[in-house]
């Protein structure tokens, strides 16, 4: 791209040297060679001007394309962490329900165990009380 742009250059300095050199080898007087020297010259400014503008007018555009992009991505990254972030969350929760529910049948057992236990003791004594 600067390669492109020194030879623009050079080739726009090389036209207006030849240009004004062709104005003031011509058999013109001077006041209409200075007019038509300056009238070039506005116009290579007005050029110039005009290529400024539109290389500046496509920066900006090129800028914003990036940006865009980039927050596209970081936002898609953002919802990506979050959604494994709530799978994670929910893998959680189903294992510490299934270690929950596990923990209750475990528990239910040791009651219903020691209900059992309890409940053939005291069968046990009552069996000893009525027999002695």
């Amino acid at each position: 791209m600067k390669d492109q742009a020194k030879i623009i250059a050079a080739l726009l300095v090389g036209a207006a040297a030849g240009a004004a050199l062709g104005l003031l080898l011509a058999p013109e007087k001077g006041g209409d060679l200075r007019e038509d020297i300056a009238d070039y010259i506005n116009d290579l400014v007005g050029t110039a001007k005009n290529k400024a503008q539109t290389t500046a007018h496509d920066l900006k555009e090129y800028g914003n394309n990036a940006v865009d992009k980039a927050k596209s991505r970081f936002s898609g990254t953002v919802n990506d962490l979050r959604e494994r972030g709530e799978h994670a969350v929910d893998a959680v929760r189903s294992k510490v329900n299934d270690v929950a529910g596990k923990a209750k049948e475990a528990g239910d057992d040791a009651v219903n165990e020691a209900k059992s236990k309890v409940k053939n003791t005291a069968d046990n004594w009552n069996d000893s009380v009525q027999g002695a």
